[in-house]
């Protein structure tokens, strides 16, 4: 009986697997209803495709001239940074940004972007491309401040606006809106860019427009802004060639320098033809096209993408158009109105007004393609104002933060939401 003992306590002991509970982490995603609205995920996403589409064309574009100058990336890599740092700065806003503030910092970035204008066209520390003295360089980095005033001048009328019924205005009362909208654009027409100064005058037909001003309370101020244009065309040699050329449809000679960019551009879209010659197999941008990566890239688009291509980017730009003017109508925050109207005027006039350039039904004046062109400043400033604009679709000026979410959301019904 020991020996049986002593046999059984020195058996081995077989422990017998047990089958455990797997474990569950369970992660809640928040539903995209439910970090903006429609109308502003809309405007988001039109953004951003035409960003990322830009990119590609900036890096076709330019890679022959900049190759050229030593790094065939050189402009593609700034504007990459560009997008780098404005997308989630556009994002950071949209989502995040208190509009309650902007009123109060208006002024602000209005005065500062002006004077900063204002030192680069009227001081040696501006600098001067193609005749135009707006760049200023800040170390290593050219900025230029011009695009900056655009968003300082929308946020600076929207705060007139927001504080004073536009149906109500007289002449007089609307002094104020003349001297801000003159000053921005004095401060850029010193620099010599007429094309800025003309997109200027765009925004301030919007803020007029969606203000909701009286047409007849205009006629005055708009037959005396129109006449100012005139003049200042008249008073460059440079501009009064091609407005004559354009005029005259570039019959006489087609390769003068007044019609050069314009028939080079015609050549391209034809060359491009319905379906294109392929992303990176433009003949126009080896040194033919001048600005072919920025005041001119549509044609490079028309040639590499082909009519397609390009009935693709107006279809963009269309469904910009009408994604603001929902959110202009839409809304009774008359600062959300008035921004969202001049955000239209500003990047579809814009753009439109560049493709116009690019097929000769308007005179070369030099205006970028919003988004697509290459140019860091303008980029920037582009996404900033959409950001501004996505933040006040759904938290307006007044009237206290609207919620986002849909209608059938069960935090809109008042129910609980379910978990599992």
């Amino acid at each position: 009986m020991a020996t049986a003992t002593r046999t059984d306590s020195l058996a081995p002991v077989v422990r017998l697997p047990v089958p455990r509970r797997p474990v569950v982490q369970r992660i809640s995603i928040p539903s995209i209803s439910s970090v903006a609205g429609a109308d502003s995920l809309a405007l988001g996403a039109i953004t951003l495709f035409l960003v990322v589409f830009g990119l590609v064309m900036v890096l076709s574009s330019s890679s022959v001239e900049a190759g050229v100058a030593g790094n065939p990336y050189g402009d593609f890599t700034t504007q990459a940074v560009a997008a780098f740092v404005g997308i989630p700065l556009m994002l950071a806003i949209g989502t995040r940004l208190s509009t309650a503030v902007l009123p109060r910092v208006a002024g602000w970035i209005f005065g500062g972007a002006v004077l900063l204008q204002l030192v680069t066209a009227l001081t040696p520390l501006g600098t001067s491309v193609g005749g135009n003295q707006n760049w200023i360089r800040l170390g290593s980095i050219s900025v230029q401040p011009s695009e900056f005033v655009k968003v300082g001048l929308v946020l600076m009328l929207a705060t007139f606006f927001s504080r004073r019924p536009g149906e109500r205005l007289g002449l007089v009362a609307l002094l104020p809106v003349f001297a801000f909208s003159g000053l921005a654009i004095g401060s850029v027409y010193l620099g010599g860019d007429l094309g800025t100064s003309l997109i200027l005058c765009l925004i301030v037909l919007g803020a007029l427009w969606f203000g909701a001003v009286r047409l007849r309370v205009l006629l005055l101020p708009g037959a005396v802004g129109a006449g100012g244009l005139w003049l200042l065309a008249q008073m460059n040699g440079s501009r009064t060639g091609r407005i004559a050329a354009w005029s005259e449809g570039c019959v006489s000679d087609i390769l003068s320098t007044h019609c050069w960019q314009t028939t080079q551009a015609k050549w391209a879209l034809a060359n491009g033809g319905l379906t294109g010659v392929g992303i990176g197999n433009s003949v126009s941008k080896w040194f033919w096209l001048p600005e072919a990566d920025n005041d001119f890239i549509a044609a490079v688009i028309g040639e590499e993408t082909g009519l397609l291509g390009l009935l693709v980017l107006l279809a963009c730009f269309v469904a910009l158009a009408v994604v603001l003017l929902r959110i202009s109508t839409g809304t009774k925050d008359r600062f959300t109105r008035v921004a969202g109207g001049m955000l239209l005027a500003w990047l579809v006039g814009q753009a439109f007004a560049n493709i116009a350039v690019v097929v000769g039904v308007a005179p070369v004046f030099g205006v970028p393609l919003p988004f697509v062109s290459a140019g860091g400043s303008s980029l920037l400033a582009n996404l900033v104002a959409v950001g501004f604009v996505m933040a006040l679709v759904d938290r307006p000026v007044t009237g206290g933060p609207r919620p986002a979410v849909s209608s059938d959301h069960p935090a809109a019904r008042g129910g609980a939401v379910r978990r599992p």
